[in-house]
């Protein structure tokens, strides 16, 4: 897929707020917002017409756009987050996206848009603590009859698919090791994100460009050996509440 478009949404002033699994203390609002916007101008230097949404204080992970939709040539899906506080950030997506795509929905069952995947004409979707069964189903009736493949991974105590496996281009997987073998991923070439720079393996894949967070020398190593151009970014902010790369755009 060839990415021409980005919408991403301005950290609000309460970030800090959001929810989070890691150990890392609140993250710095000045930072947050200096780090956001070297993404934005990282992806403006990529070519990529960027819509950047006002910040929504009532919502703080709200600047982790990925997890409202997904996107795809076709349409863009509506997701269902699993965290309930997540829930209202959709309404406000859905009307910018609709700008662009034809929209569906995930009603019933739960989506977050960190556990979809997109490689060419297939999905992996993660099972997690934010995306079920029923989303899984919904979802695959959406994008199934357009010619999609869809594969379910189990992803255990990960937080989203994206945690743990990214594209990385050239039919090339970064994967956590635990999902080395794993049979969706059968028919890849893969690199083994060490434990130590898992957070790393959350890797953007942009028209042949691959922009990764910095401070992890072995990943970027092996990265490099991809003859793929690469573009570092600090990331800390948003690594101490769940974030990464991905969560922070939709790239259509």
């Amino acid at each position: 897929m060839h990415f021409t478009s980005a919408i991403l949404r301005i950290p609000p002033a309460t970030c800090a707020s959001g929810l989070t699994t890691a150990s890392l203390g609140a993250p710095d609002f000045k930072k947050t917002r200096e780090q956001f916007n070297h993404y934005v101008s990282i992806l403006s230097d990529l070519n990529l017409t960027v819509t950047v949404l006002p910040a929504n204080p009532a919502f703080p992970d709200s600047h982790f756009v990925e997890d409202t939709a997904v996107v795809m040539p076709e349409l863009a899906i509506i997701t269902h987050p699993g965290a309930p506080s997540r829930a209202g950030e959709v309404a406000t997506i859905e009307p910018v996206l609709a700008r662009f795509k034809r929209i569906e929905h995930i009603r019933n069952g739960r989506m977050d848009g960190g556990d979809v995947l997109m490689v060419d004409r297939r999905f992996f979707v993660g099972l997690s603590g934010r995306t079920n069964r029923e989303g899984l189903r919904e979802f695959a009736a959406i994008v199934e009859p357009l010619g999609y493949r869809v594969d379910a991974v189990d992803v255990g105590a990960g937080l989203h698919l994206k945690s743990i496996v990214n594209y990385a281009g050239n039919n090339t997987l970064l994967l956590s090791a635990a999902f080395v073998h794993h049979p969706a991923f059968a028919g890849f070439e893969h690199i083994v994100v060490d434990s130590e720079e898992e957070y790393a393996g959350n890797t953007l894949w942009i028209n042949d460009t691959l922009i990764t967070p910095d401070g992890y020398p072995r990943l970027l190593a092996r990265l490099k050996k991809l003859g793929l151009p690469i573009m570092t970014i600090p990331t800390s902010e948003f690594k101490k509440m769940d974030g990464g790369l991905t969560c922070l755009s939709l790239r259509f």
